[in-house]
């Protein structure tokens, strides 16, 4: 059986608010059209997608991404938003190729002095069973490592298979925190790092696409337009991801 290998993207939006103070989610939606479409990811992972307060409402048009990119909404099921106005799960939205068959999915509660989550889809593509965890984690590192830790506590209860880990993971040590290690995780998460953030000069690696094995991230890059400058605060990550 030949290795599959999974293009992937992550986007911190900032909740449309461009560069210029102002919140604009055209500009998102234009630059997803324009520039992260074009390279026909498998996987498109964005956080700060929602409100950032409560009823934390969508602010995206979610139909219009999926024609644009080809991909499926993966949060039709309530139980995957936040709730009745949201698109997603504390501003996480997932979108997924069609040939993704998606067997299970949940939302994971993380502790934080804003409140964080994680959304988990479990899934089978060309008979491979495939888990895709999109995040947005704590600045503060203890943080980061208490909310791993769930994050591992909740694999552990779930099939063993290999999972694909991405979003904005406040993480600027290139080599990786402690967060990431499998004494905190249960599972060795690897994937190089690249700088995103700020946008237009971006210094530090905040987001991150990582696998554990039998997987690799290879090809990791970050897509640079003055689109994506005037839209967000971060540039998008892209990767490739083997699953052999």
């Amino acid at each position: 059986m030949r290795v599959l290998k999974l293009k992937c993207m992550t986007w911190n939006i900032h909740r449309a608010k461009g560069s210029d103070g102002q919140v604009d989610p055209g500009r998102i939606e234009s630059a997803i059209s324009q520039i992260l479409a074009p390279a026909a990811p498998d996987i498109l992972a964005l956080q700060e997608a929602d409100e950032e307060c409560p009823p934390h409402g969508g602010i995206l048009n979610i139909a219009q991404i999926s024609k644009a990119t080809g991909l499926a909404y993966a949060h039709q099921d309530a139980a995957l938003r936040w709730g009745s106005n949201s698109y997603g799960f504390l501003g996480t939205i997932l979108f997924l190729h069609n040939r993704f068959d998606q067997t299970h999915a949940d939302v994971i509660d993380l502790p934080g002095h804003c409140h964080r989550g994680a959304v988990a889809v479990e899934t089978l593509i060309d008979r491979r069973a495939v888990r895709v965890i999109s995040t947005h984690l704590s600045l503060s590192q203890p943080l980061r490592i208490v909310q791993m830790r769930i994050i591992g506590q909740y694999l552990m209860r779930r099939p063993k298979m290999q999972t694909i880990l991405l979003g904005d993971l406040n993480e600027w040590r290139p080599w990786g925190g402690a967060a990431f290690c499998k004494a905190i995780v249960g599972t060795s998460l690897k994937g190089p790092a690249k700088c995103t953030f700020p946008a237009r000069w971006p210094i530090l690696p905040l987001d991150r696409i990582l696998t554990d094995a039998p997987g690799r991230v290879e090809s990791v890059g970050v897509l640079d337009h003055p689109g994506i400058h005037a839209a967000s605060d971060h540039r998008p990550l892209h990767a490739l991801v083997t699953v052999p």
